[in-house]
């Protein structure tokens, strides 16, 4: 494996604060977005973070991926789920989603290591 999903999220913690830094009203906006989108509701926030990941892979977003299988787990997500929700990425995305689906299934085994 030539990623590291744990890599990946740390890189990508590190780029949005000084984002942050130089953009404080867009991050702002979109961190009170992303709080609004994920909280629990009808929905549950795994089951959310579930969809995320599927919607990741599709957009073929390594940090997405990286993000959204770290934060599936956190939310209770078991590996047979997120493999299921890999399934559905592929089904709805075809080709390049079984590329993303694969490597998705590589940040889950690393992220739960």
């Amino acid at each position: 494996m030539s990623k590291s999903y744990k890599t990946i999220n740390q890189e990508q913690r590190q780029l949005s604060m000084a984002y942050q830094k130089e953009s404080t009203e867009v991050m702002d906006a979109f961190m009170t977005l992303h709080k609004a989108a994920i909280k629990e509701g009808a929905l549950s926030i795994k089951q959310k973070e579930l969809i995320a990941l599927g919607i990741a892979i599709a957009a073929r977003c390594d940090g997405c991926i990286a993000a959204h299988v770290a934060d599936s787990l956190k939310a209770g997500a078991k590996r047979e789920e997120l493999v299921e929700a890999i399934d559905v990425a592929i089904l709805m995305g075809g080709g390049p989603s079984m590329i993303y689906g694969t490597q998705a299934l590589a940040a889950v085994t690393e992220l739960t290591e």
